[in-house]
Order: structure tokens, then sequence, then C-alpha cells
């Protein structure tokens, strides 16, 4: 159920019939026609653009829309009120059983209410983290593991079918450092004294897999020149570390559906087929680049290479995918990647990347546009940097990692479900300060606490009320009791929530359901606070059972809906606190 479709349903059966009997121009598009919640709640329930929107395409003044519609809208039972605002905006109030309509709705779906069933949307790829596997994820890597895994929740709820998908960059140079890196951990095991030359990784996470590696080949590479044992340290130490970051998202509680070996690109003919797909339409050619911005002419030495015409596709530049010497650039092997997907019959892609991908947007985006011929889109969210703090200073760095702080380090010191919950308190380019000493305080401005403590507040008072009351009791409860201005504000805030998963879904944009949950939070404290004070407004009466059955129905309405929204964001509801 969601009350603002089935308003803006309405309004939209009230301009139809406007243009039936000619009141309205006939075939005017309605598709930007809203209904949503007025900026200022004192001026209603919901407001419409209908009469702005359709001002100038009707050659009539937005007020003479405005009142027409209303004299409509107000003949519904379910408006109270429809009140012309400025310059022609409309302002509705709805009967106070509209909104008591929501409990029923979502005591009898529970925490699915406002979801869409299974596979009724698209068939989506969400591709987060994808991290160097050359060590334990970062804080970094934790804020793009957090926002991907909960766009990904988020897209499942509305109904979409979701691959979560971690990209391996295992065949790039940065691999071949590992390998040298664990060599020397695996000189070091046999006693050896070493130096970590500058460029390789000298973090203690790589003592146990040079162990590691003595223990399945002994003393077999002590002596042994590089080209006898790269390969197979390579690989090994690449699964190692693979491992570590499998550990470190499943104590994040991310789960990937799939992890792609960059590696199994290259000799396949996936690279070439990819290439030979852009060249079947006439976008692959042989050309010198323009120096880069900020380049000297003298600095510049063009060389004739193997270029994409990306710039047909939206890019700023075409781009090169083959080296003067023939060997690919680092975009060849992506633009195969994304073909692969584009293969594997997606209907939309989704990547997360850092912040210093920035430059990498446009090209990405041009490439799956011409391999796809523009049906499949490509949506690249980057997220932005994250500052650790603790009492206001600046979080050290990490031992074991040598040269930053870990996910591991985060999660250790508050636990997942806080950092989840704290890492999506921003918008994803926004930057983030994670100060871990406000994460854990029992605080209204800590919003983790004061959500979870809603939900584990609505557990106590579903404990200590007599009886065993199921939700199909409360769903045929008698609501009419419900009628304080703080347990409409809560019902309100409670119905909004298909339209504002709906709206998260479609933006991608996860931190909505967070910032919502919080309103969602302080609109139940304030009621429960109210109680206190007027002990008529308590949610358990002794002498006024009707009014205790409502009033449970609605606070069990509203855990529900916060427990919907944590499971989206992937936190675990608190029963107790």
């Amino acid at each position: 159920m969601n009350v603002f479709a089935d308003i803006r349903a309405m309004v939209v059966t009230a301009l139809e019939a406007m243009m039936s009997e000619g009141a309205l121009p006939a075939g005017l598009s309605l598709a930007n026609v809203t209904v949503e919640p007025p900026r200022d709640a004192a001026h209603g329930d919901m407001a419409t653009n209908a009469a702005m929107v359709l001002a100038k395409p009707a050659g009539q003044k937005p007020r003479d829309i405005a009142d027409a519609l209303a004299a409509r809208l107000v003949a519904d039972a379910r408006i109270d009120a429809a009140e012309v605002a400025g310059p022609g905006f409309l302002n509705l109030r709805l009967a106070p059983s509209v909104w008591a309509s929501v409990i029923p709705a979502v005591l009898e779906a529970g925490a699915a209410f406002g979801s869409a069933p299974a596979g009724s949307g698209q068939k989506i790829n969400v591709e987060y983290v994808s991290a160097n596997p050359t060590g334990p994820l970062h804080v970094g890597h934790t804020r793009g593991a957090v926002f991907g895994d909960a766009l990904a929740g988020l897209l499942e709820f509305v109904g979409n079918e979701v691959t979560r998908e971690y990209y391996i960059n295992d065949g790039g140079a940065q691999v071949d450092v590992l390998a040298r890196s664990v060599y020397l951990r695996y000189l070091e095991a046999h006693g050896q004294e070493v130096a970590f030359p500058d460029g390789t990784y000298p973090g203690d996470y790589l003592i146990p897999v040079g162990q590691a590696l003595k223990d399945k080949v002994g003393d077999a590479f002590v002596d042994m020149g590089e080209q006898g044992w790269l390969a197979e340290v390579r690989e090994f130490a690449t699964e190692a570390m693979m491992q570590l970051i499998r550990d470190d998202l499943a104590a994040l509680g991310v789960e990937m559906d799939v992890f792609y070996s960059e590696k199994s690109l290259y000799g396949t003919g996936r690279i070439e087929g990819a290439i030979a797909a852009l060249d079947g339409k006439g976008l692959i050619y042989e050309g010198r680049l323009e120096p880069p911005k900020g380049k000297l002419p003298e600095d510049w030495e063009a060389r004739e290479q193997t270029l994409f015409r990306s710039t047909a596709h939206g890019d700023d530049v075409d781009r090169p995918v083959k080296k003067s010497d023939g060997a690919w650039t680092y975009f060849a092997p992506d633009i195969a990647y994304h073909y692969d997907k584009v293969e594997r019959g997606f209907d939309a892609l989704i990547d997360v990347f850092g912040a210093d991908h920035g430059g990498y947007v446009k090209r990405m985006q041009a490439a799956v546009s011409a391999l796809s011929d523009g049906r499949v889109p490509l949506d690249i969210k980057l997220t932005q940097l994250v500052k650790l703090y603790k009492n206001g200073e600046p979080f050290k760095m990490s031992k074991r990692a040598g040269t930053f702080v870990t996910l591991r380090d985060v999660i250790d010191e508050v636990g997942a479900d806080v950092t989840r919950f704290t890492m999506l308190t921003r918008k994803n380019d926004a930057p983030l300060d994670f100060d871990f000493a406000k994460a854990t305080e029992q605080s209204k401005d800590n919003p983790v606490f004061y959500v979870q403590y809603a939900h584990a507040r609505i557990a106590s008072v579903m404990r200590k009320a007599q009886g065993d009351i199921s939700d199909a009791q409360l769903a045929a409860a008698d609501l009419s009791a419900l009628s304080h201005e703080a347990e409409l504000g809560l019902l309100r805030k409670a119905a909004e929530w298909p339209r504002l998963v709906e709206s998260a879904a479609t933006a991608h944009e996860p931190h909505r359901v967070a910032f919502y949950l919080y309103d969602l939070a302080s609109a139940f404290h304030a009621l429960q606070h109210l109680g206190k004070m007027e002990p008529e407004l308590r949610f358990l009466r002794e002498d006024a059972p009707e009014v205790t059955e409502a009033r449970l129905a609605l606070i069990r309405s509203v855990q529900l809906v916060i427990a919907a929204g944590l499971g989206i964001l992937g936190v675990t509801p608190a029963n107790e606190m």
C-alpha cells in the first residue's frame, strides 16, 4: 500500500475527467504531476504541482486549474480539504481513516511492507569494493562495501534481481609486487633478515602468508631465481589475500555472488572480442591523441595508438585501448569485463568506485553505451573519503597494515552494525567524518543508537503488553482512538515508507533510508516522551484496553518499518539495549 501513489492516482483520474469534459485540453501529459509531502507540514498532508505543470501546455492560469481540481478532489471521502496556495500549488488534507488504513497494511505485510515481488523489476549487476588483492581492506573500501551492499539490498527490496559482484584486479603489475613481498616474508620465515624495497608491501599481514608458503613448499624457493617461483607465488599470494578480503567482508556482513578475475580475460580472446565488437561498430581506429591538459608541446610525444572513439558516446576525448608497443592499456580489460556483463543479460549496471576514479566515469559509460547500443545504462557511484576520529582526535594508523586503518580495525572498535549505519549517514559523494566515540554514544546525536533504541523500546512495550497479541489481532484493532497529533504524525511518517524506498531505489541513494529511519525514530521517541508527561498518552492503558490495542498496532507497525529499513542497510534490529 502506497498512500502517496493512491492519492496521485486520484489526482490523475480527476485531471483526466477534466480533459474529457473540456475543462482542460485533451491529450495533456500527466507524467510530471507529483503528489508528495509539503515542505511545511502545517500546509497539509500532501501537495500536488498539477496546476503548475499543466498551466502552460493548457494555456490557462495555474490557480484556475488548481481551483477546479480542488473542487473535484474534496468530493472524495478520502480528502478532508484541498487548499490552493501561492501561484497554484494545491495542498491536501487527508481524512484520518486514510492514514489509519496504513496500519493493517503494515501488520499484514510485516517487514515486507513497501517491497515489490522478487523479479518484478530489472536484472541489475552491482559491482563494488573490487580492491586490489594486495592487502586487507581499508576504511575507504569499507565505505564502498557498505554503500554497495546497501544499494544492492535497496534494489532487491523494490523487486529487482540483483547480482553482487567483486572484480579481482589480479591482472596487473601490482600482483607481481605482492608476490615479491610475500617471497620476502617467506625468506624471513626461513630465518633470513630481509629489507623491503620502496614499492613493496611491508605490512605485518603478510607474515602468516610467508609462513604458509614455507609450510607448503618448504625451502624449495629459497635459492631459486625469481623466474622459477614468481608465477606460483603470485597465485598463492593472490588467493591468500582474496581469502583475507572475503573474511573481512563477511565480518561486515557482505556476501558477494560473483568474484570475477581480471586475469581470466587475458589469453582467452575476451579482450580481443570486446575490441572487435567496437571495431564492428566503426569505433576503433589508429590515431594520435592531443597532449593532456597541462602538458607543454615539447614534453609530449604523440604516438600512433589504437583508439576507441568514445566521444561518439559522450566522452570528452577518445581513449587508447592499445599502446604503441602493442600491449593493451588498462582500459582494454575493463571494456572486456563490462562487455561480459552486457552479454550476461543485465538490464542495468552499477559500479561503485572510490573518489580517485572520477576520471574513469565517462570513458566507462561510453564503452557500455557502445557495446550495448545504448540499451544498458551504467551508473557509476563515487564514494568520497572517510576521516576517522576518536574523541575528536585523528585515529592512529594500523600497526597490522603498516600504512592505513583497516576494515577490521573499524569493526573491532564499534562493531559491524554501527559501522554500516554510520557509513550511510552521508550521501556517498560527500566526505564523511567517522568519530568512534560519537558512533557508540547513547544519545539522540548518534543516529544508529537512536534508531536501534526505538526498535528496542517498542519490543519492550510489546513484551509488557498483557497477553500474547498477534499482528493479526492488532490489524483488526479499532484505530479511531488514534487522534492525538503526535500519533497521527508518527502514522504519517510510517506511511511515507513505500514512497521513500521507491524514490531512494530510483536515485540509487540508500542514505535516504538511514535519514528516514532517524526521522521515524524521532517521531516515535517524541510520542513516547509525551506519554511520560501525559498519562493518557501512554502506550499501555489498563483503564482503556481499546486505546492500548490501537497504540500497540501503531507502534508495532513502526517497528516493522524500522526493521525493514535496517534490513536494507544490513543492520540487525535490536530487541534489547
